[in-house]
């Protein structure tokens, strides 16, 4: 079922590209390591990085949109906000760094046939730390459950699926970085995600804006680096 703002459930079983054996091990560490980081932290909290990201994405300016290609569907998203620090000051030229799956449910440079840096970008915020991204709204995926890792999830009764997210890395000079992702509300497994990565405060809700096109606003509160 398709809204103005993108899907509701989803019926796909494409892998994202890893082989499934590295994921399970790769996020519990993964969460260990942000919950210790985040035990401490005054701003915005995050959550796991995922194997997909791939540094050297396009630099891109504050009004942007992310790369898509030609034939790439889904339904298109505005992604807007701003980066300040903890006491609410605005970080002017502060970096969000993004990728995210296509409509498909697949990342671009793990899957074949998709543009190098498909929907991968590093947009730069202006001198109020403000952003504006045109996107589109991504699928769930389900990860590759050949080998150890299939047997894994079959034993413990666990579906394999991870809900809709965009992922982000955020920083700004003189500033701890984070790293992040925004699910979206109502998605399909956000109640269960497989990686367990979803927590209530990076869950947004896009509106329609009456054109078939969705958007939201939200902001990232930086540290300052110890």
């Amino acid at each position: 079922m398709r809204t103005a703002c993108g899907l509701l459930s989803f019926d796909r079983s494409k892998p994202a590209g890893l082989p499934g054996d590295i994921i399970p091990g790769t996020h519990r560490v993964e969460h260990v390591v942000e919950e210790v980081a985040a035990a401490t932290r005054r701003g915005i909290k995050g959550t796991i990085e995922g194997p997909y990201h791939v540094p050297g994405a396009p630099e891109l300016p504050n009004v942007s949109t992310l790369p898509i290609g030609d034939e790439e569907a889904g339904a298109e998203l505005l992604f807007q906000g701003q980066v300040t620090s903890a006491s609410g000051d605005p970080l002017a030229g502060a970096r969000l760094e993004m990728w995210q799956t296509d409509d498909e449910g697949l990342y671009s440079r793990f899957a074949p046939g998709i543009p190098e840096w498909n929907l991968r970008g590093s947009v730069v915020a202006d001198d109020q730390g403000r952003f504006a991204v045109t996107t589109i709204r991504p699928a769930p995926y389900q990860i590759p459950t050949g080998g150890s890792c299939g047997r894994l999830i079959s034993a413990a009764g666990w579906h394999a699926w991870r809900p809709a997210h965009l992922h982000l890395k955020v920083s700004a000079p003189g500033h701890a970085p984070l790293t992040t992702q925004l699910y979206f509300k109502s998605g399909a497994y956000v109640e269960d995600d497989m990686a367990r990565a979803v927590k209530p405060a990076l869950v947004i809700d896009p509106w329609p804006t009456g054109d078939g096109r969705c958007e939201v606003t939200h902001g990232f509160v930086l540290d300052a680096a110890s």
